[in-house]
C-alpha cells in the first residue's frame, strides 16, 4: 500500500481574527484568551476601536507580548499575511472582529493566499448596546459614525443616515470617530460629548444651508426625503433626545439621557456612543426614564 502524506507534522500556520469584546480583560471569552495565548505572534489593530492602556498590559501578562497595529498594517496586510504563512498570528480585534468590513476584506485576502483564517468571535457594542439602553433591537435602522471635520469639510452622511432612519420611526447607533486626522496611523483622540455635539452642529448648518439646492422633482422618493430632511433640521439641537453610552460592556459603564444642546456639559468616558431613538412606545419610554 503507498504511502500517504498527511501533513500531520507540518508547524501550525494561519491567521486568528480574536474579537477582544468590550473593554477589559474579563469581558473576553475564554476561547478568544486561549486562541491568543497558543498564537507565536499577537498584533493588536488599533484604529477601529480602543482598549483602556492598563487593561491591554493586564492582558499582556496573560497572553503573552502584543505588538500594536494600524490601519496601513492591515488593509495592505502583505507582512502579516507573510508572518501567517509559518507561523500562528492572532490579530486583536476590539469588539467583534467581522464589524468591520476591514477584517472581512482581511479574512478575503487571507483566503486568496491560501492562508487559514480562523475567526473568534466577541462581544460587539452593536449588540450591547440596544439591549442595555433599554430599545428595541427590531427598530434600529441602518447606523453610523460621527466624524470628525477634516480639513475643514464636515461629511453629512451620519446626518442624512439619522434623519432618514428617524422618517421611517427607527432608532440610530451612532458611534463616534477615533482619529482628527482621519489617517489611522496614530495620535487617536476619542471623540468625547462636546465634540460630537459640535459635529451635529455642523452638519445640520451644513445640511440647511443646501436645503434650497435640493432638486424639486416630483418623485415620490425625492419629495418625501427632501420634507423629511426639512422636518428634521427645523428642530434645534435641545429638541433632538440622545442617549449617551459610555465605556459599554465595562465597569466603567454610563447611560445618559439627554438632548444634543445639552450633551455638551455631559462628561462621557474614555470611549463613548450616541443612540437617537426614533418613535418609541411606552415600555421603551419608561426604559428611557431610567437614564434621566
Amino acid at each position: 500500500m503507498a504511502a500517504t502524506d498527511t501533513n500531520d507534522d507540518a508547524a501550525p500556520h494561519g491567521l486568528i481574527l480574536v474579537g477582544m469584546g468590550l473593554g477589559h480583560v474579563e469581558g473576553m471569552t475564554v476561547a478568544a484568551l486561549e486562541a491568543a495565548r497558543k498564537a507565536d505572534h499577537r498584533r493588536y489593530e488599533a484604529y477601529t476601536a480602543l482598549w483602556p492602556e492598563e487593561e491591554l498590559k493586564r492582558l499582556e501578562g496573560q497572553i503573552g507580548p502584543i505588538q500594536r497595529v494600524m490601519r496601513p498594517e492591515v488593509e495592505q496586510p502583505e507582512a502579516l499575511l507573510k508572518l501567517a504563512q509559518n507561523s500562528t498570528v492572532a490579530l486583536l480585534v476590539v469588539g467583534d472582529p467581522l464589524q468591520a468590513t476591514t477584517h472581512v476584506d482581511l479574512q478575503l485576502q487571507a483566503q486568496e493566499a491560501g492562508i487559514p483564517c480562523e475567526v473568534v468571535h466577541g462581544l460587539s457594542i452593536t449588540t450591547v448596546v440596544t439591549g442595555a439602553v433599554g430599545l428595541s433591537n427590531y427598530k434600529f435602522g441602518r447606523q453610523t459614525t460621527l466624524t470628525y471635520p477634516y480639513g475643514g469639510w464636515v461629511a453629512t452622511s451620519p446626518l442624512e443616515t439619522i434623519i432618514s432612519n428617524d422618517s421611517q420611526g427607527m432608532h440610530t447607533l451612532a458611534l463616534l470617530d477615533l482619529d482628527p486626522t482621519g489617517m489611522g496611523t496614530g495620535d487617536q483622540r476619542p471623540m468625547t460629548p462636546a465634540d460630537a455635539s459640535d459635529a451635529m452642529r455642523m452638519m445640520m448648518e451644513k445640511m440647511r444651508s443646501q436645503l434650497d439646492d435640493l432638486p424639486e422633482e416630483e418623485a415620490a422618493p425625492s419629495s418625501q426625503l427632501r420634507e423629511a430632511n426639512k422636518r428634521y433640521l427645523n428642530r434645534s439641537l435641545s429638541d433632538i433626545v440622545v442617549v449617551l453610552c459610555s465605556d459599554m460592556g465595562t465597569p466603567d459603564q454610563r447611560i445618559v439621557t439627554t438632548n444634543m444642546a445639552a450633551l455638551r456639559d455631559v462628561s462621557g468616558g474614555r470611549l463613548n456612543c450616541l443612540v437617537f431613538p426614533g418613535r418609541t412606545g411606552e415600555v421603551e419610554d419608561n426604559a428611557l426614564l431610567r437614564w434621566r
